[in-house]
């Protein structure tokens, strides 16, 4: 067996530049791309930093040993590096190549089910399977840089204004906050089980109760929810609690570390972001999340459609409804066609359709039975451009601007700057909603958030109006944390418990720990979590977090990559006491 040569390398791939004209270096990486030329051969060899071109000449000692050599195989490469006599403009080391002088096959490799370059060419089921040739891909390659540098601005940002990094259980006791928990199984107490946690929220605050004033924490939060675009089982959040201050402090502490967060990738942030109540967001954009790209509001013509005199309409009115519109230039690029598929839409998300006005050729017209001369009329009083169209959604309040809400999404996307940022603190969220289903009041937030203190007297007489001190950040129509402030009065806690309806045994058997820390001293607090990983994709530009989570989920809440969730061995399950239902 041939002894094996001590591993040095000189620098990254990725690294080599002028400077190192008529050195001599050692590089290592993954076969990129091999190519024969004439006599000439010519590796790209890949690590994580980037590309160089190794050349090897006539002169090499083995030619042989070149042959073997395939894509993807593992390889160190010696040589001089010398000025390239056709530049690559589009990589950073395209002035320079390598002149093998050795060349040694670390591992081989099979063909690969996909190539790392051709990533976005194959179906997600096949890159989550084999992620770990996916994520040789540079571009997944940056996304992981960018997201180990959003960690260690926010680690050192908190912490340079006085922020302890503290951790909190993995393993803890199921409470309600909106999704359902991750069991985990006690071996030792058969029958009871540990929770993952949805959030550390309890543990937070009794860190606050604890006196360290200020914590942070990259949490591992666990939910078991449908999945989308922008959410996992499992997600990292940047975690932040604090005592002694109002959410104005918190809003420019939070302002600040985004700014910094986004000058990674060469992005300006102004600070000083707006801010918005929730009955304004709701009325204007339809949404607790607006999209401040797209420039156009909401609007009610409730009155102003009366002049119609529809049926259809009049009878939406007459049961309490709304007319809820959505005002849009261009009336002309919407074609038979396209108006049929925005009012399929409609459909599509639970509404009736949508009623469409505009002036065509052959004057003002409608989906609906309505004189020209009203339409135009109606224009006019409402200063409505004639090239304008209107798109008009009638229901019950609420659901009128939720479905204006997401048309004004779905169509408001060609109006807008695309590459504007625009973040945006929604407050004064409303305290409570009424669960129809259950004929009980919900948290709108979680049950540990302070109703506005100025209205403590309304929750004996009309809950439903409390606002709470509950805030969102919001970015271009994601939100990307959220908080508020949390009562620490053990009555008040106790009055919020008892208006979502659990009973004492309840409050005792799910908070009981949480509800003795408030006897002993709590202090005003209030915190925020961030989404990592939702930040980390709008800043790389991605559409959905598994982008830049290195070992995602699909969206059926399977790894493919390992195989999980699995069965486990009967004995497994004898020692934990559970039998599985089938």
């Amino acid at each position: 067996m041939a002894e094996r040569k001590m591993l040095k390398r000189t620098q990254y791939c990725g690294k080599v530049n002028e400077e190192y004209i008529g050195k001599t270096i050692t590089v290592y990486g993954w076969v990129n791309r091999k190519r024969e030329l004439g006599g000439l051969t010519f590796i790209d060899l890949r690590d994580r930093e980037g590309i160089i071109q190794v050349v090897v000449n006539e002169s090499f000692s083995d030619p042989k040993s070149i042959k073997k050599i395939g894509n993807e195989y593992v390889i160190s490469a010696t040589g001089k590096v010398i000025a390239r006599s056709n530049p690559n403009p589009d990589i950073y080391t395209g002035k320079i190549e390598l002149v093998a002088e050795s060349i040694e096959i670390l591992s081989v490799s099979e063909v690969p089910p996909f190539y790392p370059e051709s990533n976005k060419d194959v179906s997600d089921e096949l890159r989550f399977k084999y992620r770990y040739i996916d994520l040789r891909n540079q571009q997944m390659q940056e996304n992981f840089r960018i997201r180990s540098r959003v960690a260690m601005v926010a680690r050192n940002y908190l912490a340079d204004r006085g922020f302890l990094e503290i951790e909190t259980p993995i393993l803890s006791k199921a409470t309600p906050e909106g999704a359902r928990d991750y069991l985990v199984p006690s071996r030792v107490y058969k029958g009871k089980v540990f929770a993952l946690p949805q959030s550390p929220q309890l543990f937070k605050q009794m860190l606050m109760v604890s006196g360290f004033e200020r914590y942070f924490q990259l949490a591992k939060c666990f939910r078991d929810e449908d999945l989308r675009a922008d959410r996992q089982p499992e997600f990292t959040q940047i975690d932040i609690e604090m005592s002694f201050t109002e959410p104005e402090e918190l809003f420019e502490i939070i302002e600040g570390m985004v700014k910094e967060i986004f000058a990674l990738t060469g992005k300006t942030i102004q600070t000083g972001f707006r801010i918005m109540p929730y009955d304004e967001a709701m009325n204007d954009y339809g949404s607790d999340k607006p999209d401040l790209r797209i420039p156009y509001k909401i609007k009610d013509f409730t009155e102003e459609v009366k002049r119609f005199n529809s049926a259809i309409l009049n009878g939406i009115i007459e049961n309490n409804g709304k007319i809820k519109a959505l005002v849009l230039p261009d009336a002309a690029q919407y074609s038979r066609k396209v108006l049929d598929d925005i009012n399929n839409y409609i459909k599509e998300i639970g509404g009736k359709g949508a009623i469409w006005i505009k002036n065509t050729e052959n004057g003002f017209k409608a989906s609906i039975k309505a004189e020209a001369s009203d339409i135009e009329a109606f224009y006019k009083d409402n200063n409505i451009a004639p090239d304008h169209i209107v798109f008009l959604i009638g229901e019950v309040p609420e659901k009128a601007l939720f479905l204006a809400g997401k048309l004004r999404e779905r169509l408001g996307a060609s109006f807008m700057d695309k590459n504007r940022l625009e973040f945006l603190w929604v407050v004064d969220f409303p305290m409570f909603f009424y669960n129809e289903d259950e004929q009980r009041f919900d948290s709108n937030h979680h049950p540990f958030t302070s109703p506005n203190l100025d209205e403590l007297d309304k929750l004996d007489t009309d809950p439903i109006s409390v606002k709470s001190i509950a805030y969102d950040i919001v970015l271009n129509g994601i939100e990307i944390g959220g908080g508020s402030r949390r009562i620490n009065d053990i009555e008040l806690q106790r009055k919020v418990f008892q208006l979502l309806k659990f009973s004492d045994t309840e409050i005792e058997e799910k908070f009981g720990f949480f509800v003795n820390a408030l006897r002993f001293g709590a202090p005003p607090h209030l915190g925020i979590a961030l989404g990592l990983d939702r930040i980390v994709m709008l800043l790389t530009g991605g559409d959905s977090i598994r982008e830049v989570i290195a070992f995602p989920k699909t969206t059926s809440s399977l790894c493919l990559l390992s195989g999980s969730p699995s069965e486990v061995a009967d004995k497994q399950l004898d020692e934990l006491g559970i039998q599985v239902k089938k």
